[in-house]
């Protein structure tokens, strides 16, 4: 991944539902991150290969390369980006994604949050 200049934190919101990226973006950028939008895994592929994050938030279910996709590839790609991402999603918690959470090791915010919930969230994954 290439370094961006500068001294602001960057995110990057893998998130298909329009409501949700303008609270992430309002939210965040209010914060002081800058904020980067894919609508799907394979163009947040692309991104993460064009710019430096700090952290990923990535929506289980979108369009094309879905999170679960997306993680994987990060897994192979990326690796030392796995302990930079949050994975949300609106879906109920069956067996097979509460596993995947599990074996990731990483947090999850549940939809609908609030923007005080994402704020917590993403403090706490770029603290740890």
């Amino acid at each position: 991944m290439k370094q961006t200049k500068g001294q602001s934190q960057r995110i990057l919101v893998v998130e298909d539902e329009p409501s949700i990226c303008q609270v992430c973006l309002r939210t965040l950028t209010a914060e002081g991150f800058e904020v980067d939008i894919a609508v799907n895994g394979a163009i947040a592929g692309k991104m993460l290969g064009e710019t430096e994050y700090d952290l990923c938030l990535i929506d289980i279910r979108t369009p094309i390369m879905n999170g679960r996709q997306l993680y994987q590839y990060i897994l192979d790609k990326y690796p030392d980006f796995k302990g930079k991402i949050i994975f949300t999603t609106g879906d109920v918690l069956d067996d097979k994604l509460a596993s995947m959470l599990k074996g990731a090791k990483r947090p999850y915010l549940p939809k609908p949050f609030t923007p005080d919930e994402l704020k917590s969230i993403v403090k706490e994954a770029l603290e740890g």
